[in-house]
C-alpha cells in the first residue's frame, strides 16, 4: 500500500427530534441533511460512478443514526423542504421588487439546489443510514461508531456509564449497518488514561478516589480496535481549537480543567498502540495531522475563509437563505457582496490541487523512514454547512488524488498497511480549547455535571437492585436509562460554553434530569410493589414516544460487554 491518506468524517447531532423546531431543534437536523449529509452521498455516488472509490472513514453517531432512521425525521424533513421552497419564492419576490437582479438569480440557485437534494432523498428512499451502509458494502467507505449519545467519556462519573455508552453504540451500529464497528470516534477526541480518579465537581469531589481503567481498556472490552486522538497528545505541540473560527468561545482560562501532562514528541504520522501504565496495549490510536487539519478547518488561515465562498453568518430573513460571499475579513456583514457560484467553483479546484500537493509533500517527508499515514479528521458538518463548497471540494480532492496516484484508505485499510510503530501511554486531553476539558467543564457547566453524577449514582444503585426486571418496572428502568444517556451528551455543555444555544442546552439538561428523576422514583415504587398510577403510565408512554432512541436498549449493558452484563 505504501503511505496512505485517511480522511475521517465525524457525523453527529444530538437528539433534537421532538425537542423543538426553530430556532433550535429539528431544523438543525434538517439543515444538516440538506446542506451536508445528502451532498456527501451525492458526491460519493458521483465518484463511484466514475470509478473512483472515495475511501472515507465516516462516523455516524448512534443518536444521529437513530434520528435519521425514524418516521418522525421524514415528517420534519418534508415540512422543512416546504419551508425552504417557500423561502425561495418569497425572497425572489422581495429582491425583484427592489431591483436586485443578482440576488434574484441566487434564489433560483437555491431553488435548484434544494430540489436536487430532495430528489436525491427520494431516490434513496429517504434511507440515509442505509445508503451509507450500501457504500460500505461496496468497499467505498468504512463506517465507525461513536459513544451512544456523544457522552464526554473522561468526565463520566462511573465505569457503568462508559460501558453503557459503548455497548449501546456497538449494538445500535450492528442493528443499522449489519456488522459491529471496528473503530470509534471518541466524542471531542477526549481521552483519559488509567489513574486514581476523583469527581472534578460535586459533593464527592476530593472525598472519593478510586483507580479507573483507561479509555483504551474500555474500548478493547467492547471489541473496538482503534480511535482518533489529537496531535498534541503525541507531538507536544499546541492544541488547535478551530471551532473558534465559527462560533464564540468565552470560558476563562482559569476555570476547572484537566491539565495535559507533557509528553515526549512523537510523529503524528504513525498509528500507536495505547496502554496505560506500561500495559501491553491492543487498542490503536490514529493521530490528527495538524498540517492538513489547519488548512481545511481554519476559516482564518485555511480554505473556508476564501473571499469568494458563501458567507455563513449572513442570512436573509424571513427564510434564512444566504446570498452573499465572504468578501473580506472585516467582519462587517453590511459590506458583503453577492455570491457568485461559478467563481466559487473555480476556487474549489485550485484549493483541491493545493491540498493534494500538501498531502503528497507531507507523506513524502513522513514516510522517509518507512510507511506513514496522514490522518485528517473533521466534523462532517464542516463540509456543506459551515463551508458550503466543502462537499464539492471533497469531490475534487478525491479526483485529484486518483489522478496523481495518492493512495486513499479507510482507517482499517491504513492499519493493515501501516502497522503501529510503538506502544504509548497517552496523556489526558481532548481536541478542545487548551487541549483539556475546559470547554465541557467550567464554572458555567459545573451544575450540569452535578446532575449527571447524581443521576449516575441513583441509576447504578437501581440497576444493581433490580436484577431481571419485568413489565412496567423494566419499561421504567429502560426509559430512565435513555434519559440518562441523553443527559450525558457532550453537546449540552459545549453549547453552554460557546453561547451558541445556551438557553436551549440548559433547558435540555434540566428536562432530561427531571424526567430521569421522575422515572427513577417510578421504578423505585414499582420495585417495592406499588402499582403504576394513571399519571405515571401516561408520562411513561409520552417519554417512550418522544425519546424513542435505542429501542433494544438493555440497562444491563451498563454492567459491561457481552459475557459480563
Amino acid at each position: 500500500m505504501g503511505s496512505p491518506f485517511a480522511l475521517v468524517l465525524h457525523t453527529h447531532l444530538p437528539m433534537v427530534l421532538n425537542h423543538g423546531r426553530w430556532p433550535h431543534g429539528s431544523d438543525w437536523l434538517c439543515e444538516a441533511v440538506f446542506e451536508c449529509y445528502l451532498p456527501l452521498l451525492e458526491t460519493a455516488h458521483r465518484l463511484v460512478a466514475d470509478g473512483i472509490s472515495p475511501k472515507w472513514t465516516v462516523n455516524l453517531s448512534p443518536i444521529l443514526t437513530e434520528q435519521l432512521a425514524s418516521p418522525e425525521f421524514q415528517t420534519e424533513l418534508s415540512f422543512y423542504y416546504e419551508n425552504v421552497r417557500r423561502a425561495c419564492v418569497e425572497s425572489r419576490d422581495h429582491f425583484d421588487r427592489g431591483g436586485n437582479k443578482e440576488i434574484v438569480r441566487l434564489t433560483s440557485f437555491w431553488e435548484e439546489f434544494y430540489e436536487r437534494m430532495w430528489e436525491m432523498h427520494r431516490r434513496i428512499g429517504g434511507d440515509i443510514p442505509g445508503t451509507f451502509a450500501e457504500l460500505q458494502r461496496g468497499g467505498h467507505i468504512e463506517i465507525i461508531t461513536c459513544a451512544a449519545t456523544h457522552g464526554y467519556l473522561p468526565l463520566l462519573g462511573r465505569d457503568e456509564s462508559i460501558h453503557l455508552q459503548l455497548r449501546t453504540a456497538v449494538e445500535t451500529h450492528r442493528r443499522h449497518f449489519g456488522r459491529a464497528p471496528r473503530g470509534i470516534w471518541l466524542p471531542e477526541c477526549a481521552y483519559r488514561p488509567r489513574y486514581e480518579w476523583t469527581p472534578p465537581t460535586g459533593r464527592e469531589r476530593g472525598r472519593v478516589r478510586w483507580v479507573r481503567p483507561g479509555i483504551e481498556e474500555m474500548l478493547a472490552a467492547h471489541g473496538l480496535e482503534f480511535f482518533v486522538a489529537d496531535a498534541h497528545l503525541v507531538s507536544a505541540g499546541r492544541p488547535m481549537f478551530l471551532y473558534r473560527d465559527f462560533m464564540p468561545f468565552k470560558a476563562a482560562q482559569d476555570e476547572p480543567a484537566s491539565s495535559v501532562p507533557g509528553t515526549e514528541a512523537r510523529s503524528p504520522y504513525a498509528p500507536y498502540r495505547v496502554a496505560s501504565r506500561g500495559g501491553t496495549g491492543t487498542t490503536v490510536a490514529f493521530i490528527r495531522d495538524p498540517k492538513t487539519t489547519l488548512q481545511v478547518w481554519s476559516r482564518e488561515r485555511g480554505y473556508p475563509g476564501e473571499y469568494a465562498y458563501l458567507e455563513f453568518h449572513k442570512k436573509h430573513f424571513p427564510g434564512g437563505l444566504r446570498f452573499w460571499r465572504i468578501t473580506d475579513n472585516s467582519g462587517d456583514l453590511g459590506r458583503k457582496v453577492a455570491y457568485d457560484p461559478a467563481l466559487a467553483v473555480q476556487k474549489v479546484g485550485l484549493q483541491a490541487r493545493h491540498f493534494v500537493e500538501l498531502v503528497q509533500s507531507t507523506l513524502a517527508a513522513a514516510g522517509a523512514g518507512g510507511p506513514a499515514v496522514v490522518c485528517s479528521p473533521y466534523d462532517a458538518e464542516l463540509f456543506g454547512h459551515w463551508w458550503f463548497e466543502g462537499s464539492l471540494w471533497l469531490e475534487q480532492v478525491a479526483r485529484e488524488m486518483a489522478r496523481v496516484g495518492v493512495t486513499a484508505a479507510t482507517l482499517s485499510e491504513a492499519l493493515a498497511g501501516v502497522p503501529p510503530r510503538a506502544t504509548l501511554a497517552l496523556p489526558e486531553g481532548s481536541w478542545g480549547e487548551g487541549g483539556d476539558h475546559r470547554v465541557w467543564l467550567n464554572r458555567d457547566t459545573e451544575w450540569t455535571w452535578d446532575r449527571i453524577y447524581s443521576a449516575e449514582a441513583e441509576w447504578a444503585a437501581l440497576l444493581a437492585a433490580a436484577r431481571g426486571p419485568k413489565g412496567d418496572l423494566a419499561r421504567a428502568l429502560t426509559q430512565a436509562t435513555r434519559e440518562l444517556l441523553l443527559l450525558q451528551a457532550s453537546d449540552w455543555p459545549f453549547l453552554i460554553t460557546t453561547g451558541t444555544a445556551r438557553d436551549y442546552a440548559e433547558r435540555r439538561v434540566a428536562e432530561h434530569y427531571a424526567e430521569f428523576k421522575r422515572l427513577f422514583e417510578m421504578a423505585r415504587g414499582l420495585a417495592s410493589g406499588e402499582p403504576l398510577s394513571p399519571d405515571d403510565a401516561h408520562s411513561l408512554r409520552r417519554l417512550e414516544r418522544e425519546d424513542f432512541c435505542f429501542p433494544d436498549l438493555d440497562p444491563a449493558w451498563g454492567m459491561g460487554p457481552p459475557g459480563r452484563g
